[in-house]
């Protein structure tokens, strides 16, 4: 055992060694507020990390803890107005087909909350310590709290095994016998303690809401190992004396087995869950975390030049990023992006919501739901690009769930075959539309989530993954095919009744319309590779490819408006003064790949002026989506503006809007916490998958190195970024300049490469005609319309580019140089 326990050892310190980008949240002193507290997880749990030295905090949350039981929340009575609303759209009537809608379509209840477990308290006594700190190392995923009190050092390591289903803590005086402690637990919701010699258990109770009743149990186990004398002095309180070390397991588990079964065994989960540890040294439990959690988090590597303020505490070191050279600060970011969504999202578990899996509230904002309108597919932009596929594996079981129990709502809202999902859905994989008519009538939320099918393909080439999930496409493909109605005004297929998310045309006083931008963009990307996944996997249905083809070719084209913006809906009603956080009908630009600067130039400038007039500033998560959507304009010193933008502090007791004047615009908190306000987490998945998309773009029929880098990022590099096609890719580069890539080839075939300078590598050639592998390949798409009172320039001003083939064989790797 010994020999294994000093291999183990040995092994994290091999690890920290091969990293050797250090990126840490620090600071020196405890949290006062949730939003200052360090975040771990292994997507099962959750835990916030305070670091109190009198009194430590560790708020918690486990996956499946949520308000309510299985139900659903179709109406019953929606589909006998639906013709008549169609009918008042396309009369211009959209106020009347709104209050038809509101009256039949939204008859709740709205969706549940997500729960926290309470905290755990650990009671020091430890007043006024001395060379306090404490951390988050990303590299590792530990916290740690250290300090000095009455001559004795104290420090507290506190992680979320990769490998386990527990929070563990070890704690550790440097003087024999100087630790003690009491450990308890509180919740706010209903709960029952008992404690039995080193263990105590708490049952927690779900709550009932909009009048679906609660009906899940929590149950969560506290286990304290230590070489002093540790002991139950009440039903609710263990107490540690005369100790010099103590580990502490934490888990919970609830009766959730799925979205429609809640008969599980929470008890014998967590017995499970401890006797893996048990089994094991406390040494062991941390080198096999370090091991599973860097196998993710390493294979990417941001490294950006540094300055004076890199070195200070973080919430200083955000507060004076504007004023500085400190552009690792923007690699911090990004991987810290990375690290919560290795936190929050790992297969077999729940996806990550909208606050990952960290929540302390029993009525949290938007109650921490999936809103599917942008926020639930923003969590998961990185998991590809960023190398991270099995991530998105979680969001891709929802969306199977969906396909069944949103076979209730294609059927009874609309009479349509297959399946949909609306704008918000929940751990019962709710279907239908909540919160009413104006946020909730979005039926394309569901086709939306199926592109991360094809995204997921795209990425990994997996054959085996995309015939699995084939059904689920081809089902929100039947749908759509079903829904679509012809627009006597336009004769084309739109979507209606539907709206462009939260957002109406200048002059109306509803959102619901017809044939919004988006809508039509979803639709094309769905039915596009509803036949790409078919000819892949040479499935042969005739009559329906020609099906979805005809219904392609019938769908409107994209518009161009009288201020050179990219129409929003297809009346010319944007307002070019208005700056929505919602800029939904970019789309096309990204998460999808339908506005290219090579192959369509016209939407590609009208992207831009719609972006222009939208500003610059914005909610936080709507910062995120810029950053992304500056990338694909190719114009990295717009972008690495954004992200400034999103780079300014809020202090935690701003946690909602309201802020003084001079943190109005604070959109991060001191624990780099996206702000809308309040928190979300999709700010900060966005935003790193803004940075990624600035260094590398594989959408466009070619693999693009260093698209849209900054002018102030004049050295550094890039690792493990993941391309289309299944390319891993490493870029440096100086002085601005590209100097040289790293390609392995997962899958083999043709890379395109394409880059502002010119190449030199063994293998490579000019590239000729359109690009022959199909992950890279680019859709046709038809020529916009574009108003005859636009006055707008339409030409784009582009940089050279070179392009290059090279022909891989799977597992190799290939060099190319800048000349």
């Amino acid at each position: 055992m010994m020999k294994k326990t000093i291999a183990l050892l040995f092994s994290i310190c091999v690890f920290l060694t091969v990293n050797a980008q250090e990126h840490k949240l620090w600071y020196s002193k405890p949290a006062e507020r949730w939003l200052e507290a360090l975040p771990l997880g292994n997507s099962k749990l959750g835990a916030m990390v305070y670091g109190g030295a009198p009194k430590e905090e560790i708020q918690l949350n486990e996956e499946t803890f949520w308000a309510g039981s299985p139900h659903q929340n179709v109406s019953k009575h929606a589909l006998g107005c639906l013709e008549e609303a169609r009918k008042l759209i396309f009369e211009g009537k959209e106020q009347e087909a709104h209050q038809l809608l509101e009256r039949h379509f939204i008859t709740g209840p709205h969706g549940m909350s997500y729960l926290t477990l309470g905290s755990v308290f650990l009671d020091f006594g430890h007043s006024a310590p001395k060379n306090y700190r404490r951390e988050l190392d990303l590299s590792t995923a530990l916290n740690t709290t250290t300090y000095s009190f009455n001559g004795v050092n104290f420090e507290r390591t506190v992680f979320a095994p990769q490998s386990e289903k527990v929070i563990a803590m070890k704690i550790k005086a440097d003087k024999k016998g100087a630790l003690g402690f009491r450990l308890s637990h509180t919740s706010v919701l209903p709960s029952k303690h008992t404690a039995n010699q080193n263990v105590l258990t708490a049952t927690i109770k779900n709550k009932s809401q909009e009048g679906v009743d609660g009906k899940l149990t929590a149950e969560m186990k506290v286990v304290i190992n230590s070489d002093g004398e540790v002991l139950a002095d009440s039903d609710s309180t263990l107490t540690v004396k005369n100790a010099t070390e103590a580990v502490v397991y934490i888990t919970a588990a609830t009766n959730f087995k799925n979205y429609h079964d809640i008969s599980e065994n929470p008890s014998a989960l967590n017995e499970a869950a401890l006797n893996s540890v048990k089994s094991k040294t406390y040494d062991e439990v941390l080198a096999q975390h370090i091991k599973k959690y860097q196998e993710q988090y390493n294979r990417v590597k941001l490294v950006l030049p540094k300055d004076g303020n890199s070195e200070n505490e973080t919430d200083f070191r955000l507060a004076n990023f504007s004023k500085s050279k400190d552009y690792d600060m923007v690699s911090l970011m990004m991987q810290y992006g990375r690290y919560l969504l290795i936190s929050s999202s790992q297969p077999g578990g729940q996806p990550a919501n909208l606050q990952g899996i960290w929540n302390n509230s029993t009525t949290p904002a938007w109650d921490s739901k999936y809103t599917i309108n942008i926020n639930a597919e923003m969590n998961y932009w990185p998991a590809n690009l960023g190398n991270l596929s099995e991530c998105e594996m979680p969001l891709i079981d929802m969306v199977n769930d969906l396909s069944i129990s949103g076979k209730e709502a294609a059927t009874s809202l609309y009479g349509c075959s297959g399946w949909t999902a609306h704008h918000n859905t929940d751990l019962w994989r709710i279907s239908g539309p909540v919160d009413g008519v104006f946020w909730g009538l979005f039926p394309t939320g569901g086709p939306w989530l199926t592109t991360h099918i094809w995204q997921h393909f795209l990425f990994t080439g997996d054959v085996e993954f995309l015939r699995k999930n084939f059904p689920v496409l081809k089902g929100s493909a039947d749908f759509l095919a079903d829904f679509l109605q012809n627009d006597p005004r336009y004769n084309c297929l739109v979507i209606v009744p539907s709206v462009s998310p939260e957002h109406g045309p200048l002059g109306k006083s509803t959102p619901v319309t017809a044939g919004t931008t988006m809508d039509n963009q979803i639709v094309f990307d769905v039915l596009t590779s509803t036949l790409k996944a078919m000819e892949i996997l040479k499935i042969s249905d005739s009559q329906y490819v020609e099906k979805l083809q005809n219904i392609i070719q019938k769908l409107p084209a994209m518009r161009i408006g009288r201020y050179g913006q990219l129409q929003e809906w297809l009346s010319d009603s944007d307002d070019p003064k208005d700056e929505h956080r919602h800029i939904s009908h970019l789309y096309g630009l990204f998460p999808s790949n339908q506005i290219s600067p090579y192959t369509n130039p016209e939407l590609f400038c009208a992207a831009a002026n719609t972006l222009k007039q939208r500003g610059d500033m914005a909610t936080g998560w709507s910062l995120g989506w810029k950053i992304n959507f500056w990338a694909r304009m190719l114009d990295g010193d717009h972008a690495f503006k954004i992200i400034s933008n999103m780079l300014k502090l809020l202090p935690a007791e701003f946690s909602g809007f309201g802020a003084p004047r001079e943190f109005a615009d604070g959109r991060t908190y001191p624990n780099l916490f996206d702000a809308h306000p309040p928190f979300q987490i999709d700010g900060n998945f966005g935003s790193a998958a803004g940075i990624l998309e600035m260094l590398l773009q594989s959408h466009d029929g070619a693999v693009h190195l260093l698209p849209a880098l900054p002018e102030v990022w004049k050295e550094g590099e890039v690792s493990g970024l993941k391309a289309r096609g299944g390319f891993v890719v490493d870029i440096k580069w100086a002085d601005g300049k590209f100097s040289s890539a790293k390609i392995t080839s997962e899958n083999g075939g043709v890379i395109r490469l394409r880059s502002y300078f010119p190449l030199k590598g063994k293998g490579l050639k000019p590239a000729k005609g359109e690009v022959k592998n199909p992950f890279l390949q680019a859709p046709e798409i038809k020529k916009p319309e574009i108003s005859p009172e636009n006055k707008e320039n339409l030409v784009p001003t582009l940089k050279k580019v070179y392009e290059y083939d090279l022909q891989t064989i799977k597992g190799k790797i290939y060099e190319v140089k800048g000349i």
